[in-house]
């Protein structure tokens, strides 16, 4: 079923209705690389969002967070009866070259719930969805978090870090080859309200447009190793850094459709 196209284009005409979660404990991982290296991954229609003082690099990004009852926003707090399963979405930066749109293309995305991962695929454009076998809790206690992301014998990325809360922003790590401050570093890939997409059989890209208003501030660094062959695929022997959002009211408004 999650590999029918005759599905997907059944669900395809239903529209999407704003969808809430409450979202706890959100880890991102970060890698600065060179942007030739991930340019052939990304479509025909955005383009890299380049950084750097010689617009050589780009960001990869893979981040987890855990759901909190995700659901319409029509069902009110009923919400609460639903699951809250652990999400990994693994991003890069754009821009759509025809409306100077910026947001996110999804290298691709996993989730520790068959049946979310199911409907995601059926109604999602943007949302290449695969199946976690195993994940860990993504709790902050005692100035640590753990992060898995176990595929199994799946299709699903994989990785496993252990993180330290550090109590200030770093000055230094492997941003600082594109950015003068932890700051700016944070103002690039953190107010990413958008995902898009692209269906080259319809000539068009599609925006998904999500509400997070994530201040910056609340943005924790985290230090510790990373393993991960899904990662080191994609960036290479680039050096991870990492940081924290605790909490995230994620809010999605609509899907749009611009000529690709």
């Amino acid at each position: 079923m999650a590999d029918s196209r005759l599905l997907r284009r059944l669900c395809e005409p239903v529209p999407l209705v704003p969808f809430i979660s409450d979202v706890s404990d959100v880890v991102h991982v970060n890698y600065v690389i060179d942007a030739h290296r991930i340019a052939p991954l990304i479509p025909p229609g955005p383009e890299l969002q380049r950084i750097g003082e010689s617009g050589d690099l780009a960001m990869v990004t893979f981040l987890s967070y855990r759901h909190g009852h995700p659901g319409p926003a029509l069902l009110g707090r009923w919400r609460r009866l639903l699951p809250s399963p652990l999400q990994s979405n693994w991003r890069v930066y754009v821009r759509h070259r025809r409306t100077d749109s910026l947001g996110v293309y999804f290298l691709t995305t996993a989730i520790d719930h068959a049946l979310h991962a199911l409907s995601a695929r059926m109604a999602a454009e943007a949302l290449p969805m695969h199946v976690l076998k195993r994940t860990s809790t993504l709790d902050a206690k005692d100035g640590r978090i753990d992060l898995l992301l176990d595929p199994g014998h799946g299709t699903a990325p994989d990785a496993e870090a252990h993180f330290t809360l550090l109590p200030e922003w770093p000055v230094d790590g492997p941003w600082r080859s594109a950015f003068s401050e932890y700051g700016e570093m944070l103002a690039h890939c953190v107010p990413q309200d958008r995902a898009l997409s692209v269906q080259p059989w319809r000539g068009r890209v599609t925006r998904q447009e999500i509400l997070l208003d994530i201040p910056l501030d609340s943005c924790t660094a985290l230090t510790g190793p990373v393993v991960s062959n899904a990662a080191r695929a994609i960036v290479g022997t680039a050096e991870p850094f990492a940081f924290l959002v605790p909490l995230v009211r994620f809010r999605f408004e609509s899907e749009e459709r611009d000529p690709l």
